[in-house]
């Protein structure tokens, strides 16, 4: 599989027994079948697969139109609705695109996006 970022080869790397994520060889973003990034998000240690430098992720982060690298369709760029300070790319029918250091980033909410919550929860 190529990269849909910067369409260098992609690698397989392996979760626990049979989880297999597909990161990028260069600017190691990170690509998930649909379901895999939510189940990992739950998972001890699953955050060591973003191996990234976040500073690399967010200069490709700025990449607008990127396609999809299981059907070649333009994908979605989504903020994620829990912290919408993440931005990722998706793709309806495949999954989801992370630059590097964005899974880890989805993986734990913030202080200020947990007060952030707090606060909208306590306006009704």
């Amino acid at each position: 599989m190529e990269c849909p970022k910067c369409h260098s080869t992609m690698e397989e790397v392996t979760y626990g027994r049979n989880m297999v994520i597909d990161r990028c060889t260069n600017c190691k973003g990170i690509w998930f079948d649909a379901g895999e990034a939510e189940t990992l998000k739950g998972k001890w240690m699953s955050e060591f697969i973003d191996s990234g430098d976040p500073e690399v992720g967010r200069k490709y982060n700025k990449i607008e139109d990127v396609d999809c690298p299981r059907c070649g369709k333009r994908m979605l760029k989504v903020s994620d609705p829990k912290q919408s300070h993440i931005w990722y790319e998706a793709c309806e029918e495949h999954g989801m695109y992370f630059d590097a250091g964005e899974f880890t980033d989805y993986k734990y909410e913030t202080l200020m996006d947990k007060f952030r919550d707090f606060l909208i929860g306590h306006r009704g």
